[in-house]
């Protein structure tokens, strides 16, 4: 039996810290790696993302096979890690690198990724308007070594972060206990 077929899955969420490790303990991951993407300068600095004058993201590419972990149940997932009415970042962190965004690499990522973003705009889940942005995959960039697998390398500092963000009582609050663990 050969491999099974890869493809990517790129999202901003805000703090790519908090992004790795839902999809990390998926099946049918490969590798969730922390980056900067949408940008216009190359090989950027965390410092320079962070001052918001490259124009990228803070974002994750996923690496997965799509029979076992379809795109589908991913782009889900991500939704369910962000604040998609929070057009000026995510929680704590504020500013254009840390808004949050679905990258598709195709045009069948796109259109799943559209349909979902309505269907949750009409399920009254949230009481803002959805302002996450759907845009073409760009040029990534991995992070810095010290950014990747924050939650395995740093766990106290993570799960601070996590509730003192504000993401894990919003998470709780539309998704449920289990999201976003």
């Amino acid at each position: 039996m050969g491999e099974n077929k890869t493809e990517h899955a790129t999202f901003a969420g805000g703090c790519f810290w908090c992004m790795v490790k839902p999809f990390d303990q998926l099946p049918g991951i490969v590798k969730v790696v922390s980056g900067y993407t949408g940008g216009f300068a190359e090989n950027p600095s965390y410092e320079e993302v962070c001052s918001d004058t490259t124009g990228h993201y803070e974002a994750v590419q996923i690496t997965f096979e799509p029979e076992v972990f379809p795109y589908e149940e991913l782009v889900k997932v991500f939704w369910q890690q962000v604040d998609p009415t929070d057009a000026g970042g995510q929680f704590y962190d504020r500013g254009h690198s840390y808004k949050q965004a679905v990258f598709y690499h195709n045009e069948e990522q796109k259109m799943i990724a559209e349909a979902y973003r309505k269907e949750l705009e009409e399920s009254s889940r949230f009481s803002k308007p959805i302002v996450t942005e759907i845009l073409p995959a760009k040029t990534f960039y991995p992070a810095e070594d010290y950014h990747q697998d924050y939650y395995k390398k740093n766990p106290k500092r993570y799960l601070a972060y996590q509730e003192g963000s504000g993401r894990a009582s919003f998470i709780r609050k539309h998704w449920g206990e289990q999201s976003g663990k």
